[in-house]
Parts: C-alpha cells; sequence; structure tokens
C-alpha cells in the first residue's frame, strides 16, 4: 500500500460568541494568499474546499478594503481542511522525504453552545456529535476576549469565572454521553491553550501579564476546568491546561479601517499546530508520564509527527520507509532510547537556524519549513507573544 503523501494535524478552536473565531481564521487564510506571502513562502496554503475558501477570501478582503468585519456565525459548526503544498513537489528530492503536503484542519466549536441551554433534544445530540468531531485535535485553543476583559477592568475575575464556569459546565453536561460505557478518553486534545483575542485592544499586556491577569483573577477556576478535563481522559498526567498562553489578534481594527498586516501571533497558529504536539507527546512519553493505551496513542500521535521528527533530525535518512506502521514502532524505540528526543532538544538556536540555512541552500523545502516552524515558536517566546509549557 502506498504511504499517504500527505501528513493531518487538527487543531480545535473554542471561544464564546463575538471573541472572534471567525474573523481569525478569515486573517489566518486570507494573509496566506497574499502576493508577498504567497511569492516568499515555501509552500501553497490551499483550501481542500473551494466554498470555504473563497467565503474566508471574502472576508479578508472586506476587512483589508472595505473595513468591515465578517458577519458573526452563530449556532454553527465548520471543520476547514487546509493543505500547505510545498513547492517543489514532484522533485527528486521530494520523492526521498516522507511526506510532501501538511493537511491541517481547523475547527470551530459554537461559543453559543457553552452559554445557553440546548433547544431540545436534537440539538444536544448535535452538541454532543460536534463535539466528538474535535476529539481527534492535538491541540485547542480556548479564547479569552480582549474586549471582555477591558469591559471589566479592575474586576476581570467576573468575566474570566464566567468564561471558565460555562466551559466546565458545558463539558460536565456532556460527559455521560462523551464517555462510551463509561470509560475515559484516550483520545482527546491534550494541549489545552489560553489565547487572549483581541489583543491589539491591550497593548501594554504581554503573554506574561495575561498569564498573570488569568491565574491571578481566576486561578482557581483553571485548575477546576483542568480537574473536569482531566476526569474526562485517562492518563491525566500527560495534560496540560493553562500551562500554555498567547496572545492573538487578526489585525489592528480602527473606527474607519482594519489594519490587517498588524496581526499578532497568527502566524504562529501553523507551527502550533504542527511541532508544538511533537515536542509535548514526545516528552509526556520519554517521561513515562502516562502508560498503556495512552502511551500507545502518545506514540502513535508522535508517529505521525515522527515523520517530522525524522525529517528534522536526518533520522529517515539513515534508514528504509516500510510505512507508517513500521514507523510508529521504529518511532517508540526511538522514544525509549531517547535518541530522537536528544537529537530534537539539540536543535534549538544557533544549531537550528543553521540547519534550516543549510536546507534553504539545498533547496531541502521540507526541512526548510519544519525548522522555520520551529524558530517561529522560539521567536514568538523571545517577543513574548507565545508562552510554551515546560513540563
Amino acid at each position: 500500500m502506498a504511504r499517504s503523501r500527505t501528513l493531518e494535524q487538527h487543531i480545535a478552536v473554542f471561544g464564546e460568541s463575538g471573541s472572534g473565531k471567525t474573523v481569525l481564521l478569515s486573517s489566518f487564510f486570507g494573509a496566506t494568499q497574499e502576493p508577498q506571502y504567497v511569492r516568499e513562502s515555501l509552500y501553497h496554503v490551499v483550501a481542500d474546499q473551494q466554498s470555504q475558501g473563497t467565503a474566508l477570501m471574502r472576508n479578508y478582503l472586506g476587512m483589508r478594503d472595505a473595513g468591515q468585519a465578517p458577519m458573526a456565525t452563530r449556532f454553527t459548526s465548520t471543520s476547514y481542511p487546509f493543505t500547505l503544498r510545498l513547492k517543489d513537489a514532484g522533485t527528486r528530492r521530494s520523492k526521498e522525504r516522507p511526506f510532501d503536503a501538511l493537511r491541517l484542519v481547523w475547527h470551530d466549536y459554537p461559543g453559543e453552545w457553552f452559554e445557553q441551554d440546548a433547544s431540545g433534544p436534537e440539538e444536544a445530540a448535535r452538541r454532543v456529535d460536534t463535539f466528538r468531531s474535535l476529539l481527534g485535535s492535538d491541540v485547542a485553543l480556548l479564547l479569552v476576549d480582549g474586549q471582555r476583559l477591558i469591559d471589566n477592568a479592575g474586576q476581570e475575575e467576573r468575566y474570566l469565572r464566567s468564561l471558565f464556569t460555562n466551559f466546565r459546565n458545558g463539558l460536565l453536561s456532556m460527559k455521560n454521553e462523551l464517555l462510551v460505557k463509561g470509560k475515559p478518553l484516550v483520545r482527546f486534545p491534550r494541549i489545552w491553550i489560553l489565547a487572549l483575542s483581541k489583543a491589539d485592544l491591550m497593548p501594554q499586556t504581554d503573554v506574561y501579564a495575561f498569564r498573570d491577569l488569568v491565574l491571578g483573577k481566576a486561578g482557581e477556576d483553571v485548575i477546576e476546568l483542568r480537574n473536569v478535563i482531566a476526569g474526562l481522559i485517562e492518563g491525566k498526567d500527560a495534560l496540560s491546561v493553562g500551562e500554555d498562553f498567547m496572545l492573538l489578534s487578526s489585525a489592528k481594527f480602527d473606527p474607519d479601517r482594519i489594519e490587517v498586516h498588524r496581526r499578532i501571533g497568527v502566524e504562529l497558529i501553523l507551527p502550533i499546530a504542527s511541532t508544538l504536539p511533537l515536542e509535548r507527546h514526545v516528552r509526556w512519553a520519554q517521561m513515562q508520564q502516562s502508560s498503556g493505551r495512552v502511551a500507545e496513542n502518545l506514540v502513535r500521535s508522535a508517529g505521525g509527527l515522527g515523520d517530522v521528527v525524522g525529517a528534522i533530525t536526518g533520522v529517515l535518512s539513515k534508514v528504509p520507509l516500510p510505512g507508517r506502521l513500521g514507523m510508529a514502532k521504529r518511532l517508540a524505540v526511538s522514544v525509549i532510547s531517547g535518541k530522537a528526543i536528544k537529537r530534537l532538544a539539540d536543535l534549538s538556536g544557533d544549531k537550528l537556524a543553521q540547519i534550516n540555512a543549510q536546507a534553504l541552500a539545498k533547496r531541502d523545502y521540507l526541512t526548510a519549513v519544519l525548522t522555520s516552524f520551529r524558530m517561529g515558536l522560539d521567536r514568538g517566546e523571545a517577543e513574548r507573544v507565545l508562552l510554551r509549557s515546560r513540563r
């Protein structure tokens, strides 16, 4: 059987109504279609469904050219698949690597469903089915609305506690339907990033100030949310809730115009979706913080992402490629031995930049893109836009 030439990753985005999910998605896609981005990037970002791409581009152009924000979507949940196609696909070098495209599936969950009761059994069932579709995601973003923080200045806990309580209760209301025969879930988003949306409204706030505000005002609620999520899954030690933070702004919004080029954190979404789970899952697996089915799932997840490890570290260039199952097994051995971990950990700073430069010189676009993603995460931390858990 031919190996898949596409590596797929999922990201789930949660936020109350009006928190900016639709604007964020439109800004993310629209920016990748600008001529400069297309010219300078090593890959093309293609919407797998043409109608979705057209709608998102229309939203983006409305912001850029007419200063009009997209219409809010209510009670709708849609998955948006995008494919990143490397520009050198089809060359001899591309045939030697494990994959030549990365598919990102972006899942939105309607904010209203965490704020209001279901109108009846049919909608309640639809909520559960929609949530199940998110369970394959490795990363979840929970948006904290910057405008709501400003509206509650000095008493931010009123908004924050409401946000986390609504989300927590929403999960609890679906718990029995989500768990099959009451058994905890193995496959579940395990990295929950708290993200400040509309961060342009709070220019004095860096990611550390945002973390301190959330934990200082609603730390107990973050702990309770983590406890609820931990109660849904097997292997609660392999879970990060309220340990990762980021700032997000889709554009700079003024009364008479929207400057779409003045974004914050949006360029980190692809690196977060594609390489952050790798770092975290491998670390958890190596620390043996989980066992049995959870460890197997983490390794399997890393098995897909293991192609990324191998591509970056050079592991794949030294071994044959017997297929996905063989890759997962071989990666498990690598994880246990710590060999891949050490190689990956060594790739930072100047070393990472050196490999990136060499890859560019050799027109090895896959390694160049993946190392640039790693460098992007580091740069996000240096600029105090991103704060990653060290656990």
